[in-house]
């Protein structure tokens, strides 16, 4: 049914919240003090007409904004956006029950994101490639994200000519310093459209081909500098969204850090920050995926000058590591997926380690692994969110703790 909506306030994705008949609506792409008509189902509502303007509202910069699934935030302008952002830490926090001061918002989009997926399909010949529209599964062809760093600029024309050699596919591309890394999932492609889709590696002038997994084309090893080092990342690896996150994201890690002599680094990944922390400490770097902590420990060999490293390929989450094994180090880092780290830091609250600094993508998580280590002990000292996901609900914070 159709109901005019005041708007009142944002919700955690983005949404403008109204209140009909004593209960809360989200209306996407609607600011605080408009009117709008909206079609209600529900708990939600799609904006028919915008009745009137709130004073926040910006003039959206990219021209798929409102239909690709991508961005929920350009119709705001800077500085409440930064607002609404730097509230989203405190509000989980708060639902854990816990008053905290949130650092001021970190702006961390740089050049841009150097890594992007897209879905790819072709229908009677032709290619369409983008990324889906909000809340549901029909494709946006989008020649040109303006999120995007420079060197991504040419994807689209990639993933076309992926659909062209391979059909229906998904494809992730990451900008190295080498050149575009790209990995492909395709449906039992055949060997021929393989070796197709391999002399594009060539034509296209890219680092690396990777489908389903495998490699099958490589000009140039991909390359990424993590500190003084070099890594060559194996296929379909973890990696902050910009550069600018990632030098951010080191860089409050290392001061929290501080001259700890031994950290442990969980949920370490390729090493983003264990090869900067070995720049002055000795570190255990641990992760579930194999290939990331190889492809570390041979940066680490590579590179002169930098403390031990001793890596681990171990399940975090399965097999955290315990309070005893903890007691080595002077400093914990943990950078867990967005579920975060709830075994882990149970075993943290038990440990003697004095400082840990938590990385999340996840404000919930992050609270609640949060209120597990104050539960043991330990002072949230520092909480700061860093934005690299521009533009979007999206978030990264770091919060450093010590033991009282």
């Amino acid at each position: 049914m159709e109901e005019v909506l005041d708007i009142t306030g944002l919700g955690r994705r983005g949404d403008g919240l109204a209140t009909l008949v004593g209960r809360s609506v989200h209306v996407p792409f609607a600011l605080p003090g408009e009117k709008v008509r909206a079609e209600v189902d529900g708990e939600r509502a799609r904006v028919m007409a915008r009745l009137s303007d709130g004073p926040d509202r910006a003039s959206p910069f990219c021209p798929h904004f409102g239909i690709c699934g991508g961005c929920q935030m350009q119709h705001l302008a800077e500085a409440p956006y930064r607002q609404w952002k730097r509230g989203l830490v405190g509000e989980a926090f708060r639902h854990q029950k816990l008053m905290v001061e949130v650092a001021p918002l970190i702006d961390a989009h740089g050049e841009g994101r150097r890594r992007v997926s897209l879905h790819v399909r072709v229908k009677n010949g032709a290619v369409t490639a983008g990324f889906m529209e909000m809340r549901s599964h029909a494709l946006v062809d989008i020649e040109a994200c303006p999120i995007l760093a420079p060197a991504l600029a040419p994807i689209h024309g990639i993933a076309c000519a992926m659909g062209a050699a391979l059909g229906n596919c998904d494809l992730a591309a990451t900008a190295t310093e080498t050149g575009l890394d790209i990995a492909v999932k395709a449906e039992r492609p055949a060997e021929r459209n393989l070796a197709r889709a391999a002399t594009l590696c060539t034509t296209l002038d890219l680092a690396r081909l990777a489908i389903n997994g495998e490699t099958v084309a490589m000009l140039r090893a991909p390359q990424l500098a993590m500190g003084r080092a070099r890594v060559s990342p194996p296929p379909q690896f973890f990696l902050q969204a910009t550069a600018k996150g990632e030098e951010e994201l080191s860089r409050l890690v290392l001061d929290a850090a501080g001259k700890a002599k031994v950290i442990a680094d969980l949920f370490c990944g390729c090493g983003p920050f264990a090869l900067r922390l070995a720049e002055r400490s000795r570190v255990d770097a641990i992760d579930s995926d194999r290939a990331a902590v190889v492809a570390l420990g041979a940066a680490h060999r590579q590179t002169p000058g930098l403390k031990p490293i001793v890596t681990t390929a171990r399940d975090l989450f399965r097999e955290p590591l315990a309070a005893k094994e903890l007691s080595p180090y002077d400093a914990v880092v943990f950078d867990p997926p967005r579920a975060g780290a709830e075994a882990q830091a149970r075993q943290i609250a038990k440990s003697t380690v004095r400082d840990v600094i938590a990385v999340s993508c996840d404000p919930a998580t992050l609270a609640r692994d949060a209120a597990i280590l104050i539960a043991g002990g330990y002072r949230l000292l520092a909480l700061t969110p860093v934005d690299q996901f521009k533009w979007s609900f999206h978030l990264e914070a770091v919060a450093h703790f010590r033991k009282c």
